[in-house]
């Protein structure tokens, strides 16, 4: 199977990578081609800067999460356009551990056998630049770089010198972008894409996509996209038919969903109708509530003032309908959140206190899940964990659903907070990591006949 295909990576964080994917995407709209974006690692965040910009639904590609078959799977099923663009994670060869290259972006570059272009920050440097380039180059026998873009460029005389140095390369320089603060992302907070609606974060991206562009030597990288080997086919799952309806909660505060998720709900026989938690006063009628991670805390105020949304859902749990949520749907479900030492008044259905923090907490997990309403019986879980948040005044008689070896979790390494038949966690899953979204399903149609 022939799909053309692109991957972006970088030296390091912080080089530029997702706007100049983004413009990349851009360019190659303007030459008449759809693209498909993906963006490797778990983040939430990037991901919709590259929706926006295609109009397409990226996808993420985690070796961790998915696990090798899965993720090829995935890339393989969701490459309906013309062209498929992937955005790396962190540098190119940083994922899982110090010693292997184990879910980094050069991992999946392996497992998709797509060429790679290595972006390279240029500011402070210029001859220097090709022993960086180098060593990129050669740290793997099979690198799979295939042409490189510097960013950052203060000067037609600074663009020469790096030019020159990296002849030892023998690698195509396809971007030669100047430094402009302008140009750049990195503005960003973990709270913007709750505050901007998508046509404002559309024109945001589309400004600098464009500006960018014309730094681009687009046809080489068409030329190079379009040089790679075939891919297996892979047969199209099999959907049932509709059982049962799960609601979503959709809106500014609560968007963090991987869209291979939503779509393993439907093949498993789930309608899905969404809902907001901030605007809306009523849910739609259901069998099952899915509560994903977010932003709860910037709209806290809204959140707290909507009681009916508030009570509704908790008569629901204390109904034993089946709610899963995660993070951010943890949050709202506990009986407050103090950010910015405003305290808002959330859900009550755990007793618990969330507390926003200024410390990051990123990482993988894994552990053991108990019988939850996805998952019958005690087995291995891996997912992962990232927000500023901790959970304070726990009850001390609370269940938990996990017990992890990697990862914090709620408290003392244990996630997945269980009362009635909900279970909320810390942690973010992949459902076709193992049956969770089958025996999600199961149980929402259970509590439909009951």
């Amino acid at each position: 199977m022939k799909i053309p295909r692109i991957i972006l990576a970088g030296s390091s964080s912080g080089v530029g990578k997702t706007s100049i994917t983004c413009s990349i995407i851009y360019a190659l709209q303007k030459q008449g081609y759809s693209v498909q974006p993906f963006k490797v690692g778990p983040d939430y965040i990037d991901p919709s800067y590259l929706s926006s910009i295609s109009k397409n639904e990226a996808f993420n590609l985690d070796v961790w999460l998915m696990g090798e078959d899965h993720l090829l799977s995935s890339f393989i099923s969701n490459s309906k356009s013309n062209v498929s663009v992937i955005e790396g994670v962190m540098g190119f060869y940083d994922g899982f551990g110090g010693d292997s290259n184990y879910a980094s972006t050069h991992h999946v570059s392996s497992i998709t056998k797509s060429p790679v272009l290595l972006i390279l920050d240029a500011s402070k440097t210029a001859r220097s630049i090709a022993a960086t380039a180098l060593g990129f180059q050669k740290f793997h026998k099979n690198s799979r770089i295939a042409g490189i873009i510097l960013n950052k460029i203060g000067s037609k005389k600074h663009e020469n010198l790096c030019r020159q140095a990296l002849q030892k390369t023998k690698l195509p320089i396809v971007g030669v972008i100047p430094k402009d603060p302008l140009l750049s992302l990195e503005s960003r907070h973990l709270g913007l894409l709750s505050t901007l609606d998508k046509k404002t974060l559309y024109k945001k991206i589309q400004k600098i996509s464009n500006t960018i562009s014309k730094n681009l030597d687009i046809n080489q990288i068409i030329k190079i996209l379009k040089n790679t080997s075939d891919l297996q086919k892979i047969s199209k799952p099999s959907h049932k038919k509709p059982k049962t309806t799960i609601a979503v909660a959709l809106d500014t505060s609560f968007n963090f969903y991987y869209q291979d998720n939503l779509e393993s709900l439907r093949r498993e026989g789930a309608s899905l109708k969404f809902f907001s938690p901030v605007n809306d006063k009523k849910i739609p009628k259901c069998d099952g509530l899915y509560i994903g991670g977010g932003f709860p805390e910037i709209l806290g105020s809204k959140l707290a003032k909507n009681q009916t949304m508030k009570k509704l859902i908790k008569n629901l749990a204390e109904d034993n309908l089946p709610i899963y949520a995660e993070c951010g749907g943890l949050m709202y479900l506990t009986k407050s959140i103090l950010s910015e030492n405003k305290k808002y008044k959330m859900v009550g259905l755990f007793d618990a206190e969330t507390c926003m923090t200024k410390r990051m907490k990123l990482n993988y997990t894994k552990g053991k899940i108990s019988h939850t309403i996805i998952s019958e019986r005690s087995q291995r879980v891996q997912g992962h964990e990232f927000h500023y948040s901790k959970l304070n005044s726990v009850s001390s008689d609370s269940k938990f659903a996990y017990e992890l070896e990697i990862g914090d979790g709620i408290q003392n390494h244990k996630d997945g907070l269980l009362q009635y038949n909900t279970l909320a966690s810390y942690g973010h899953l992949y459902f076709d990591s193992s049956n969770y979204a089958e025996n999600f399903v199961k149980n929402c149609i259970k509590y439909s006949r009951s």
